[in-house]
């Protein structure tokens, strides 16, 4: 469930919203086997938040003034 976490990291800043969950199933050639193989299949689609390109853009800024303030020694 790796997408899920993944998924979890804009949602919980601010930066996206659940648009649709699918969840499936395909079939996978298993070499080993010679035969298919059923594996779950996740998908999840994501919406900017309305706040998302000022989310960003204050990011950027405070990045940008980190390497600014940077010691070059």
């Amino acid at each position: 469930f790796k997408s899920v976490t993944i998924v979890e990291i804009p949602k919980n800043n601010g930066l996206a919203v659940e648009k649709k969950i699918t969840m499936s199933t395909v079939d996978i050639k298993d070499d080993s086997r010679g035969s298919p193989v059923q594996k779950a299949k996740i998908e999840i689609s994501l919406n900017k938040t309305e706040n998302f390109d000022k989310l960003m853009a204050a990011a950027v800024a405070e990045e940008i003034d980190i390497k600014d303030n940077e010691d070059p020694n």
